[in-house]
């Protein structure tokens, strides 16, 4: 396939199974189909991958790997810097791509490009990085010696919220340290979550078989990508629902499963927080892509001291956001992925105000597309406090000093982020220590990632770290070699 000339072109070009190196249909019955969420346009249709081609992509990563771990890691890593210089190149018809495909915004879709970069970054230095180790022995004349390797084959279930960066988060550092690797995108993003990452990375040159792509549902396929005998490692993002169900396979076949789940994170405000500034870190934090982030700040915590002046400027704020066609630049929510999901906001937000809580803005749905809501007076035993809404809905809660802050912020299944804001750092840092979350932030949004800060969560969130050592420890194994440069005695 040559190279895309514009967004469109990827829609066409690479609406296939990317196994072994060729671009073929999958042989099922059935396609996906990929709809533009905003215009309800149809993007591509693929034939989904049956069992038979998930085990032809296990068994090519399989034949590849072994060669691949055995290049020198300087090599490996040219491939990484050549597919960080196609993502620059092709920039705008990529983030045209993320556009149409999922609807995201253009901001969304630069701050997704800015991510999946720097990940691209640290893949180059990640190829470098693993270290053996030389061990002392209590047993005289004996060398122990610690060789950190590949894990061999690694198997990516990438989501639809954040599909390029998430899959290249995985895949990429993955590759880099010597494995191969198998991934399913999303079935409503297969191109920026799949197919399209597998294009830049066969145009940097990596070589045929360490990097395959599978589309297709689990309607088709069942357990057959988490049962398959060949990976060892599944790398899945996504929903604490599947995951559970993920960790559990992955458990009785004795699979390492690296969980990035959901959340339902907490941007606490306290008495002597700079409140135009924690406006605007919160509406960031709830908005950002519609609310579909695991990192959203669903629940807003505002000392009862700073309610009445946060809510007045909090709503007003969120009154000048722009809803509308995720291609205008000035937009600032699209749509979400599809109606249902919409339709699923919208009667939460209905069963939220039933059971008496207050709406100071009421969204509207019109297909895929949800305006914002803003909801107070909520019921502390409320079901919404302690779920994850992946849409643009803010829920905003008052208390009563620190300890019922924390009380109220640690009230919930999930722990994946989160944000404190106070004139006081150090009173910050000793209730973001309190907070029962893998990931909190001081005076700034609940939505970050960064190539070498451990990334996951806690609870219901998810098991394991990604990014800079974590990934290390992932994707990697250790094994020990011991040798006696003298001679043992055996007692017999």
């Amino acid at each position: 396939m040559a190279p895309s000339s514009s967004s469109s072109d990827y829609f066409t070009e690479l609406a296939h199974q990317y196994i072994d190196g060729e671009w073929k249909p999958g042989s099922g019955s059935w396609d996906i189909i990929d709809f533009n969420p905003y215009t309800g346009e149809k993007l591509a249709a693929i034939t989904v991958a049956t069992a038979t081609e998930v085990d032809r992509a296990y068994r090519a990563a399989e034949r590849a790997q072994a060669e691949w771990a055995e290049t020198n890691p300087y090599t490996r890593r040219l491939v990484f810097e050549r597919a960080l210089r196609i993502v620059e190149e092709r920039e705008e018809e990529i983030a045209e791509a993320i556009v149409a495909e999922l609807g995201g915004t253009r901001l969304k879709a630069a701050f997704e490009l800015h991510l999946a970069k720097e990940f691209l970054r640290e893949a180059m230095q990640l190829a470098l990085r693993p270290e053996g180790r030389i061990l002392p022995s209590p047993v005289d004349g004996k060398e122990n010696r610690v060789y950190r390797v590949p894990v061999g084959v690694v198997g990516v279930i990438s989501p639809f919220n954040f599909p390029f960066f998430l899959s290249v988060k995985s895949v990429a550092p993955a590759l880099a340290l010597g494995n191969a690797v198998v991934l399913k995108p999303h079935q409503n993003t297969p191109i920026c979550g799949g197919t399209l990452v597998a294009k830049v990375l066969e145009d940097a040159g990596l070589p045929t078989g360490l990097l395959n792509v599978v589309v297709t549902d689990i309607a088709e396929i069942g357990d057959a990508l988490l049962t398959h005998p060949v990976p060892k490692v599944i790398s899945f993002t996504g929903s604490d629902r599947t995951g559970r169900h993920v960790a559990t396979v992955c458990a009785q076949h004795f699979k390492h499963a690296v969980l990035e789940l959901g959340g339902n994170s907490a941007l606490i405000v306290l008495d002597d927080a700079d409140v135009d500034y924690a406006v605007d870190a919160a509406v960031f934090s709830r908005f950002v892509h519609q609310g579909q982030v695991c990192m959203a700040a669903n629940r807003i915590l505002v000392d009862r001291t700073l309610e009445a002046e946060f809510t007045e400027k909090f709503v007003a704020k969120v009154k000048t956001l722009r809803v509308g066609d995720p291609a205008d630049p000035a937009t600032h929510i699209g749509p979400l992925i599809n109606a249902q999901q919409a339709e699923a906001v919208s009667s939460v937000v209905d069963q939220t105000v039933a059971a008496g809580a207050t709406a100071l803005l009421r969204g509207s749905v019109e297909g895929s597309l949800v305006s914002p809501t803003v909801l107070t007076g909520i019921a502390p035993d409320a079901p919404v406090l302690g779920q994850e809404i992946f849409g643009p809905v803010a829920l905003l809660v008052p208390f009563d000093g620190e300890d019922e802050a924390v009380r109220i912020a640690n009230d919930t299944p999930y722990g994946l982020s989160g944000a404190v804001h106070t004139g006081d750092i150090e009173r910050g840092v000793r209730i973001a220590k309190r907070i029962h979350t893998g990931m909190i932030h001081i005076n700034d949004g609940s939505v970050h990632d960064e190539p070498i800060v451990p990334f996951g969560g806690e609870k219901r969130s998810g098991i394991g770290r990604l990014n800079g050592e974590a990934t290390i420890e992932a994707f990697t194994t250790q094994k020990w070699i011991s040798i006696q440069h003298g001679r043992s005695r055996f007692p017999f």
